[in-house]
């Protein structure tokens, strides 16, 4: 069951089996009000299993990019377009936030961000990773690296 997340009254629905729940959630608030606030659109994530194709794009994208597999159980997921950019974002039971972007009209803005709930250590499969510091009002202290896509998906 598809559910908007509210970013004015942060909520752990679907997040529950996290450790980090809360922080999580505050993560997950977090993205919701940037594209609110950004492109009008409001964020909508479901449940990992509904969302089997967005969650294996992202993998085969991490795989194919950087030999990455992330061990972690994803949660939720959700993928949609605005301004001529497809977005798909993961949630992760360990608190890891995965995001892919990428501009659906060329090549120009095509990344993997990973953004990591506060309280959570650095996933080991992404310890190669420089990690810089953001805080939130809603999710404390995120973490977030990324790295640029440079094939076709």
């Amino acid at each position: 069951m598809p559910y908007t997340v509210d970013f004015t009254t942060v909520s752990t629905a679907g997040l529950e089996s996290s450790p980090v729940a809360d922080a999580l959630a505050g993560l997950r608030a977090n993205e919701a009000r940037y594209f609110r606030n950004k492109y009008g659109h409001d964020f909508t994530v479901e449940p990992a299993a509904d969302a089997e194709s967005t969650v294996d794009w992202v993998s085969r994208i991490l795989e194919e990019e950087r030999g990455i597999v992330i061990s972690s159980r994803p949660l939720e997921a959700t993928a949609f377009e605005v301004a001529n950019i497809r977005f798909a974002y993961v949630f992760y039971e360990n608190g890891l936030a995965i995001n892919v972007m990428y501009s659906v009209d060329g090549s120009d803005k095509r990344a993997v961000g990973f953004k990591l709930s506060e309280g959570m250590d650095v996933p080991e499969e992404l310890g190669s990773f420089k990690f810089a510091r953001q805080k939130s009002k809603l999710a404390g202290t995120i973490r977030g690296s990324y790295f640029v896509i440079k094939n076709e998906y």
